[in-house]
């Protein structure tokens, strides 16, 4: 069994998705993040790992469930958080965001069988990834690889099979950024907390 772990920011205004405050305010897209953090937490209280650990930007609060570990973000680009995270892991481990509400259980149960694969790979439709498994965590693997641009995802993908690891992909999901990325998430997962919150914001703000 294997560990999950999601990387994330604590949902406090003014300090995440600021992108979305083109359309909400600084309070409504931190309202936003806590309900997509909220949704990722549950699906990840769902699937079939062994540890789930939530390595935190900030203070937990009380939108963290019974359930998830609760460890401290190191300092560093992206990339060091990244491989610093991995390290928390104790054998297999698949790492995701707090910007796909939309994951299920099911869709993180193919990221955790190693059983065919070395890694796994969860490509986001803006050129990042959403989700990085490993069978052996080796921080090394995400260390320079150059975040937040267009050719992040092929830069990592391409480290991972340089490496000589078997690689597996994960379906492409769309990572929450700008107002029309939560409006495309909202609607192809009504079921969501987010969905429920994005809905109940743009009717105000219409």
């Amino acid at each position: 069994m294997s560990t999950l772990l999601v990387i994330a920011k604590a949902p406090v205004p003014g300090r995440v998705k600021t992108r979305l405050t083109t359309r909400f305010t600084p309070q409504q897209a931190a309202d936003l993040a806590r309900a997509s953090l909220q949704d990722t937490l549950a699906a990840v209280l769902a699937a079939p790992a062994r540890r789930r650990v939530l390595v935190l930007d900030g203070q937990p609060g009380d939108w963290v469930p019974a359930g998830i570990e609760v460890v401290t973000q190191c300092a560093g680009g992206l990339d060091v958080r990244l491989a610093a995270a991995f390290a928390v892991a104790e054998g297999p481990a698949l790492l995701i965001g707090m910007d796909t509400p939309q994951v299920t259980p099911g869709l993180l149960a193919f990221g955790l069988d190693f059983a065919e694969a070395d890694a796994w790979f969860g490509p986001a439709d803006d050129g990042g990834f959403w989700a990085l498994g490993l069978s052996e965590p080796d921080p090394a693997l995400m260390r320079g690889v150059p975040m937040s641009v267009a050719h992040t995802g092929k830069v990592q993908r391409q480290r991972l099979t340089d490496a000589g690891l078997a690689v597996r992909d994960l379906p492409e999901l769309c990572d929450v950024d700008t107002p029309a990325d939560a409006e495309r998430v909202a609607a192809a997962a009504p079921w969501t907390r987010f969905a429920a919150l994005h809905s109940g914001l743009c009717a105000v703000t219409r």
